[in-house]
């Protein structure tokens, strides 16, 4: 049986750095039959990752890595890979042929300029998934799409190489790479923030194990939301429900102004004189405000959508604003 190995066009490939995309990708790209001939890993926990994911693969610095790759995977935060290309470029390291690949979902090729001005080929895959830095990734790759950009002629390079790795490439045009990754950042990351406020809330009335509450309640509006786009909202806001809204805008103001809830209060009166501050640089009530703010803007935008998709009528859209802006209630 023919190995992955033995296919034509086989690489030698260098990783920058052993991440949690890079060295992920790295075994991807190993599985399919390319070499992997350094991996760079600054810290003990990177070095663990690289011999965990690339057994066998040395460690070496990043001059070295590039000097002896035909594709180079730069696997770095978006905020460090324009210094780091540029500073490559400054010392002649790129060389004739070489592909070049980043996996920054904010830059499209612009950014490895000094690549092509060196003879090299510049090519952007950035994965649209969360990475744990395990192997369990590796099998989530057949359900993940990247965002590919590239020029016209090399392109197809991109493409292949996503394919290789059992992805599906998405052609995402330069200009547009700010959106396009500003779009996954929002429906991505910051649901991790909306389901920590969330969870945060839910411990401190008294819920013990606060994700098995709304785990089933987010993947199932998640995988709704997905499946059915705007037919899938609901909730008081899309509903109308002025009333439930105000008592939802009162409690989060409640626990914003004292650092704890009223029932909260009740239950454990010492929780007021001695509120938990134990919430890394921030006191309860700072987290409240916070969460107060995020609940409004969101909220706002939810009964937008709902007024403009026949949802709720003129009436009640402007009745939720009201409810939202903080109208004491009798």
């Amino acid at each position: 049986m023919r190995q992955p190995s033995d296919r034509p066009g086989r690489l030698g490939v260098g990783v920058i750095s052993a991440g949690k995309v890079g060295a992920v990708l790295g075994a991807a790209l190993r599985a399919a039959g390319h070499a992997v001939v350094g991996v760079h890993a600054s810290s003990e926990q990177s070095r663990e990752r690289a011999g965990a994911l690339l057994p066998d693969v040395p460690v070496l610095d990043v001059p070295t890595i590039v000097e002896r790759s035909e594709l180079v995977l730069l696997a770095v935060p978006d905020d460090q890979l324009p210094g780091l290309v540029s500073g490559l470029g400054a010392t002649g390291a790129w060389q004739p042929g070489q592909l070049v690949v980043h996996t920054a979902g904010r830059y499209g090729t612009d950014v490895l300029e000094p690549v092509r001005r060196a003879g090299g080929i510049g090519l952007a895959v950035h994965p649209a998934m969360t990475f744990t830095g395990l192997s369990l990734d590796l099998h989530r790759l057949a359900d993940c799409s990247f965002g590919v950009t590239a020029a016209a002629p090399v392109l197809p390079i991109a493409q292949a190489l996503v394919v290789e790795m059992g992805a599906e490439p998405v052609v995402i045009a330069e200009a547009d790479r700010p959106l396009y990754h500003a779009a996954l950042a929002h429906g991505s990351n910051h649901v991790m923030t909306l389901l920590g406020e969330s969870m945060q809330v839910l411990g401190q009335i008294g819920v013990t194990h606060p994700e098995r509450v709304l785990g089933p309640l987010a993947r199932a509006t998640v995988d709704n939301a997905l499946a059915s786009g705007e037919d899938a909202l609901t909730g008081p806001v899309a509903r109308g429900d002025v009333a439930t809204v105000a008592a939802h805008v009162a409690a989060l103001r409640e626990l914003s102004q004292d650092g704890v809830s009223a029932a909260d209060a009740a239950r454990s009166p010492e929780r007021v004189t001695a509120p938990d501050t134990s919430v890394p640089g921030a006191r309860q009530t700072d987290a409240g405000e916070q969460l107060l703010a995020g609940y409004r803007a969101l909220a706002r935008q939810t009964a937008a959508r709902a007024a403009s998709s026949g949802r709720i009528d003129e009436t009640t859209y402007r009745a939720v604003l009201a409810a939202l802006d903080g109208e004491e209630r009798p």
